[in-house]
């Protein structure tokens, strides 16, 4: 099968998402299907895969850089009929989102559209209304969903959560990012400790971009709480974004810093190394779509502990591999303290993460993601598209602003 993924973001930029778009390339390519990428333009970086086409793109000045891309390249318009795709799979809904929409189109090809992100939660980002943005950004994704063929989501929680607020009924099924199991074998978790300095320190480790929407200050204030009884604790944060500065303040009014360790980014092998070399996997974000990054712990054989919301609930079972909280920085310290408490229960949990991640294999979820293309490419030859019905739908842009014309 020839299939063109469509996203704003793909290497160099560092993300989930661009991770999940990564991971299913790898095992559809090992599978024997042709996957190219359309994605933005970076200039100082060369593509070592092949197959990746670029739009043109300007980066906006934060402090990890995000790409702008343009949907528009005569070179592309030229060559995407050549490689002649079955499937256009879109990975985010506008830019490129909308230039594989038309595209779809055009080749009478089916759309495929992968829900990443809980959009109307990054809504503070922007200067206006946030009743106003979560009204545009609803009105839009009822439109570019009606266009498509089929939903992916990353969980059954986010599933639910557009079935319940867009009317989905069907053509939507839930394909998480699968885990390269084999990247975790044959690490040396002591090396990996005392390369980093940790020696015999408790070591909470915790993995994301730096920014509000993750939460971290009720992970830091929480550990906070922990470092109290537990002198030899310390938390390890990978990850970058433009709440760094603010978080290390805030470790330092706790009187934490020498024990709060900001990495940035790392390549992702040393995320891994990390993860197979730490205590606890903690997590505080409450605007996960999948919970990747718990996934990935988990299958490093490590206990979670991290509060109860979409994502993370959909990977971790209270009191099986992982217990969680309310969104509460007193109870998320109550639980840690809870499970270092226990020698007993860590074992056990690690036990069960680990056989928890043997069943997120990238090759099964490889294998689903061809069984919805599939039904993808029979839904768009019987004409079949998405059905949206949003309650207390808008169909007219002023309507939107509440003004009267």
């Amino acid at each position: 099968m020839r299939i063109a993924f469509y996203t704003n973001t793909y290497h160099p930029t560092m993300s989930g998402v661009v991770q999940s778009i990564h991971t299913f390339r790898q095992a559809l390519s090992n599978l024997g299907h042709n996957v190219f990428i359309f994605a933005q333009e970076a200039r100082k970086y060369k593509d070592t895969e092949p197959f990746i086409f670029r739009y043109p793109a300007f980066e906006l000045p934060m402090q990890q850089k995000y790409p702008v891309t343009i949907p528009i390249s005569p070179y592309i318009d030229w060559a995407l009929p050549i490689l002649k795709p079955q499937i256009i799979h879109s990975h985010h809904p506008v830019l490129l989102g909308r230039a594989a929409a038309d595209k779809a189109a055009e080749l009478d090809v089916p759309l495929i559209f992968t829900h990443h992100t809980r959009y109307k939660l990054y809504s503070h980002y922007l200067p206006l209304d946030s009743k106003i943005v979560e009204n545009v950004i609803d009105t839009y994704l009822d439109d570019y969903m009606s266009k498509c063929h089929h939903i992916v989501v990353p969980s059954e929680s986010i599933k639910k959560i557009l079935v319940e607020e867009y009317g989905i009924s069907s053509q939507i099924t839930a394909v998480p990012t699968g885990l390269k199991l084999e990247q975790y074998e044959g690490i040396d978790g002591q090396a990996t400790r005392q390369a980093r300095g940790w020696g015999d320190d408790i070591v909470l480790i915790s993995v994301g971009r730096l920014a509000k929407e993750k939460n971290w200050d009720t992970l830091i204030k929480a550990a906070a709480q922990v470092m109290k009884k537990y002198r030899r604790a310390r938390l390890t944060l990978i990850g970058d974004g433009d709440e760094r500065s603010n978080l290390e303040k805030l470790a330092r009014n706790l009187g934490i810093a020498k024990r709060v360790e900001f990495t940035g980014s790392i390549p992702h092998p040393e995320v891994v190394a990390a993860l197979k070399a730490a205590d606890l996997f903690c997590f505080a974000s409450i605007t996960e779509t999948q919970g990747l990054v718990t996934m990935e712990a988990m299958a490093a054989g490590l206990p979670v502990v991290a509060v109860d919301a979409t994502g993370t609930s959909d990977v971790v079972e209270h009191g099986l591999d992982g217990l969680l909280t309310k969104n509460d920085s007193d109870a998320l310290a109550r639980a840690i303290e809870k499970m270092l408490d226990n020698a007993e229960m860590q074992a056990r949990f690690k036990e069960a993460s680990l056989k928890r991640a043997q069943s997120l294999s990238i090759e099964a979820m490889a294998q689903r993601l061809i069984g919805v293309y599939n039904q993808a490419i029979e839904d768009q030859k019987a004409g079949r598209r998405v059905q949206v019905q949003r309650p207390g739908k808008k169909k007219r842009w002023y309507e939107i602003l509440d003004l009267n014309f």
